[in-house]
C-alpha cells in the first residue's frame, strides 16, 4: 500500500495545501471576532487546546500572544512544522484528535476551527464529547464548522478531493448540547476564501461553555 494511502485523508489534504490554507482564511471576520472574545473571558495564562492547529494562525498566535498556554494537534506534518516556525510560544504536536488520551478537566478552553469535516458524524460525536470531558467545568469552547446536512460526500476543497460530513445549524447545536456544551451564542457568516479554486462556504460558530456537571 502506498504511504499516502495509510494516513488519515486530511493529512494529506493539509499536508499539500500547507501555507495556502492559512493565506485562503486569513481574513476571516468571525474566526477572528471569536478569537478575541476567548482573549476577553479567560484568566491569564490559560490553558487552550486548538484541535486542527493548522499553521497556527491565526488561532494559536492570537492566543499565545495573549499569555495562554496553547496546545495545538493536527494530523498533518506539514502543518505542524509551519507552526511550530511561525508560532514558537505554543506547543504543537502531530496527532489525531481521534486518538489522543485527554486527561479529564486539563483545559480551560477549546477549539475547533472546522476541523471535524473529514470526520464521519459518529466520529464528530466522540470527538466533541471528549473535548467537552477535557474542559474543566464552566470552560469555554469555540466550534466552528460548515453547516450542511451531508454525510461521507465526495467534493473538491481548494482543488483537493475530500470527503466531507457534516450537520444542518441546528443539529450542529444538538451535538455540541449532547456532547456536554452549553451554547451561549451562535455567528452565522458566508465567506469567500482567497483561493481561486474555492467558493463561498456559509460558516457557524457556536460559542460555548462546558456545562457545570
Amino acid at each position: 500500500m502506498a504511504e499516502e494511502e495509510q494516513r488519515a485523508p486530511a493529512a494529506v489534504v493539509f499536508d499539500t495545501l500547507g501555507i495556502a490554507y492559512e493565506q485562503a482564511f486569513a481574513a476571516s471576520g468571525p474566526h477572528l471576532a471569536s478569537l478575541s472574545w476567548l482573549v476577553d473571558h479567560l484568566m491569564p495564562g490559560s490553558r487552550v487546546l486548538d484541535v486542527g492547529s493548522g499553521t497556527g494562525r491565526p488561532t494559536a498566535e492570537a492566543l499565545a500572544r495573549a499569555g495562554h498556554r496553547v496546545l495545538g494537534v493536527d494530523v498533518s506534518p506539514v502543518m505542524v512544522e509551519l507552526a511550530a516556525r511561525q508560532v514558537p510560544d505554543a506547543e504543537f504536536k502531530v496527532a489525531d484528535i481521534r486518538e489522543l488520551d485527554l486527561t479529564k478537566g486539563s483545559f480551560e478552553a477549546v477549539c475547533v476551527y472546522f476541523s471535524l469535516l473529514q470526520m464521519s458524524r459518529d466520529e464528530q460525536r466522540d470527538v466533541l464529547a471528549s473535548l467537552a470531558r477535557a474542559l474543566r467545568p464552566g470552560g469555554l469552547a469555540v466550534l466552528a464548522t460548515v453547516p450542511v446536512d451531508v454525510a461521507d460526500v465526495e467534493t473538491e476543497f481548494m482543488g483537493q478531493p475530500v470527503r466531507v460530513s457534516s450537520f444542518s445549524p441546528d443539529d450542529f447545536a444538538r451535538l455540541a448540547t449532547d456532547a456536554g456544551f452549553s451554547v451561549l451564542s451562535e455567528a452565522h457568516a458566508t465567506f469567500v476564501p482567497a483561493h481561486a479554486d474555492a467558493g463561498p462556504e456559509p460558516h457557524l460558530f457556536l460559542y460555548c461553555r462546558r456545562t457545570a456537571h
